[in-house]
């Protein structure tokens, strides 16, 4: 299945890109900018979507749905929000079509024409908290913790499958607060969520931390994230979680009568991840054979292929296959049982490896005689022969190990990749021949973060929450800085 398929480090991009394609994830469609998600790639997603789900409402959250369409005038009311999303908005003018006088098609009617512009979603902050006004009146209102899935738009001219698309899936949690602390609170709470999602079910380790003002979310007062390195060097933003202030609500006249009987305006968060989670996880772990797929994320666990010459053979095989992969799902584990007769053995191995199961079963007339199977790991490519007794306790202990071996394997990775410079020479080298974390001084100013950008195409990705401060002086500048910050190249 990987015939003509380039290498990572022939062209990392267009191995994406394929990889993408090939596995069955996504492929591009007729509307530009857009992507069909696959049924092997959506279910992927599914998964995702579950295990984030179940931690929004074990931390007490729920979900709801607010409209795709907002009033444009709603933008104008946070200013910083209106000017960070302007440039990426797509507007409905018009509200019907009409028979072209040629008869050759249809053509918008000028005269249904909108009395307000709507505005398809760039993200919901607008809309939910024009809502909010009507839900909140007092204290005993407080808090509100909603979380929406939905899809969203922002016009993009350079896109790529999952990474950077003109639509995408995501969840947005929107919160509001009586105090501010418990807005802080909410916002640090959901970036320990995303941070544990990724780095226990992604098995992709990330770093925690503020971006910078000019990094920040438009609206926001402070904007925190996780960041994961690529195999590229580069580094991919992966959930960020935002302290709205009290912006949002001054904007849309949001207040609650507190305990001293005194109006005051609520405290919110924010915060999102996307179906950009996809590109991370196929980019963190996977190889110039194909996918891998961490276990806890895998669509399909384990797959079963049955060798056999004829159909006594297969019959007798079927039985005990069946009996594993029955013994198997009662473990929690989604098992596929592959006895298609329209391909041999190899291929069917070829196309699991090449899209990620994490474990495959290969049983013959002869581990029948012996009582055994083949049980190949897509982590390691390793083949051993195993028991068939007791073999879906031996299975569950293996897919731990492989989530457990993913996630050390990328840490290690990340590790390797992390560097510190304190001179600029040190910086550019380290930017443009090694790539990865680089961690250095910046003086904390726009201009010279703008200016490092501008020479080098590396952002400051964050401002650690959890390093120890550490004086130094800024790499370009030479004023005094208390700590180092991250930069890399990024998607």
């Amino acid at each position: 299945m990987a015939k003509d398929f380039p290498t990572r480090k022939e062209n990392y991009s267009q191995w994406y890109n394929d990889l993408v394609i090939k596995a069955d994830l996504a492929e591009n469609s007729a509307v530009r900018g857009c992507m069909v998600i696959k049924p092997y790639g959506y279910s992927i997603w599914e998964k995702m979507q579950a295990a984030l789900d179940k931690k929004f409402k074990d931390t007490g959250h729920s979900n709801a749905y607010f409209p795709l369409f907002i009033p444009k005038s709603f933008f104008s009311r946070e200013a910083s929000h209106v000017e960070g999303f302007a440039k990426e908005c797509a507007v409905v003018t018009h509200y019907r079509l009409k028979n072209s006088e040629d008869g050759k098609g249809v053509v918008v009617d000028e005269t249904a024409k909108l009395e307000e512009e709507l505005i398809v979603r760039p993200t919901s902050e607008t809309i939910i908290w024009d809502t909010y006004r009507k839900w909140i009146q007092s204290y005993r209102d407080l808090p509100i913790l909603v979380n929406q899935w939905a899809n969203v738009v922002r016009w993009e001219m350079r896109t790529r499958l999952f990474l950077r698309t003109t639509e995408f899936l995501w969840q947005e949690g929107h919160t509001a607060h009586e105090t501010k602390q418990e807005a802080i609170d909410e916002t640090m709470l959901i970036l320990d969520v995303y941070a544990d999602f990724a780095e226990k079910f992604m098995a992709m380790p990330v770093l925690k931390g503020v971006k910078t003002e000019s990094e920040r979310f438009a609206g926001a007062v402070d904007t925190y994230c996780i960041e994961a390195l690529m195999q590229d060097g580069k580094a991919l933003q992966s959930g960020t979680s935002h302290f709205l202030g009290q912006n949002f609500a001054k904007a849309f006249d949001v207040k609650y009568l507190n305990k001293e009987n005194k109006l005051e305006y609520v405290w919110a968060s924010s915060w999102g991840v996307s179906t950009r989670l996809m590109g991370a996880l196929i980019m963190a772990h996977s190889d110039d054979q194909g996918l891998v797929l961490p276990p806890k994320l895998a669509p399909i666990q384990v797959a079963i292929v049955p060798i056999y010459k004829n159909a006594e053979q297969l019959e007798e095989i079927s039985l005990k296959a069946n009996e594993i992969k029955k013994n198997l799902e009662a473990r929690g584990i989604s098992v596929k049982y592959d006895d298609r007769d329209t391909y041999k053995p190899g291929w069917k191995f070829a196309e699991y490896e090449f899209k990620g199961v994490p474990v495959r079963l290969a049983i013959g007339p002869r581990d029948m005689e012996n009582g055994t199977v083949e049980v190949a790991r897509r982590d390691t490519l390793e083949k051993e022969i195993l028991q068939m007794s007791d073999i879906d306790h031996k299975i569950e202990h293996l897919l731990e190990q492989i989530q457990e071996n993913l996630y050390r394997k990328a840490h290690n990775f990340r590790d390797e990749n992390t560097h510190r410079a304190d001179t600029w020479e040190e910086f550019t080298d380290l930017i443009e021949n090694k790539g990865g974390f680089v961690l250095a001084h910046w003086d904390g100013t726009a201009e010279t973060e703008l200016k490092i950008k501008d020479k080098t195409k590396a952002s400051i990705r964050l401002i650690p929450i959890e390093d120890d401060k550490e004086e130094g002086s800024c790499i370009l500048t030479g004023k005094p800085s208390k700590r180092r910050v991250v930069f890399a190249k990024a998607y």
